[in-house]
């Protein structure tokens, strides 16, 4: 039985017609409001540990050239930003390559700020219990978008910002949580912190021993027990995205404005040809 991937099964039906959104039916559009969903992203944002950090610097100035024109290089993987299959899976498509559709479509914001501190794992249950005691239903090619409300610890947060718990200590799911989204199908997932993995199923488990003593202590367990590798290890990029399910990381914005609702969900990206992912920029579309 050939494995489903959700992306290419998307793409297959979108473009075949068989797959189509009555628009009105997702949102009361006499009634809508756009609210920005994005991070800005800046030199002084603090890159992931081990990557480079994001620079920009003029190249032209009007004094002396006639013209205004900068220069920028630095990861993908820093400010909102669209992972794309080729981060993690060398055969899959370049982020140029997906259709427009995949990126924009409805979908649930759904707030589980409530049940999630430092470290914490959250699982599909707690989704599911928040989805049913607001009556939301979550349907096939859905967007997810997860709020843990670690955004106001986000950098440019002027008074809330920490960014040791922002990128070292935020919640993080287990492989349960991915094989729910395979089981439901979800388009793509987006979260409101700097990965969509726990910080201890990344590199910071090896890099950063002084968070790894606090995950044991408040779990009373060794990380090892806990999220064993290799099959937690960056679950959510190395497991689902050769399934089809990719995700957007650090949204914010006005993210905390609408959760627990359905609304058009868009975060497209620049169209980057061989790129293995890209800045977007998020919103959502919801009735008021």
């Amino acid at each position: 039985m050939t494995e489903v991937n959700i992306l290419e099964e998307f793409t297959r039906k979108v473009e075949s017609g068989e797959l189509k959104y009555d628009w009105a039916k997702e949102v009361d559009w006499a009634n809508a409001k756009i609210y920005d969903l994005s991070q800005p992203l800046s030199n002084l944002a603090p890159p992931f540990p081990t990557y480079p950090p994001f620079e920009f610097k003029w190249i032209k100035v009007l004094p002396e050239h006639g013209v205004q024109a900068q220069y920028i290089q630095g990861p993908l993987h820093i400010g909102t930003h669209f992972d794309g299959p080729l981060h993690f899976d060398p055969s899959g498509s370049d982020i140029g390559s997906i259709i427009v559709d995949y990126f924009i479509g409805p979908g649930v914001i759904v707030d589980i700020s409530d049940v999630v501190g430092d470290l914490d794992i959250y699982t599909s249950d707690m989704v599911e219990e928040k989805l049913k005691s607001y009556n939301i239903q979550l349907k096939e090619y859905d967007i997810l978008i997860l709020h843990t409300g670690y955004h106001k610890y986000a950098w440019y947060q002027k008074k809330t910002a920490d960014t040791i718990r922002y990128i070292l200590k935020h919640p993080g799911p287990m492989k349960e949580f991915a094989d729910w989204l395979i089981e439901k199908k979800i388009r793509w997932t987006g979260v409101d912190a700097v990965s969509q993995d726990h910080p201890l199923n990344t590199v910071i488990r090896r890099v950063r021993p002084d968070i790894v003593a606090e995950f044991e202590k408040k779990h009373g367990k060794s990380v090892d027990e806990v999220m064993p590798w290799p099959e937690n290890y960056q679950l959510m990029h190395t497991y689902l995205f050769p399934k089809g399910i990719l995700h957007v990381e650090n949204m914010g914005g006005d993210l905390s404005k609408i959760v627990n609702r359905r609304c058009i969900i868009g975060c497209p990206p620049f169209k980057f040809q061989g790129g293995e992912s890209a800045y977007c920029r998020c919103f959502a579309i919801c009735s008021e």
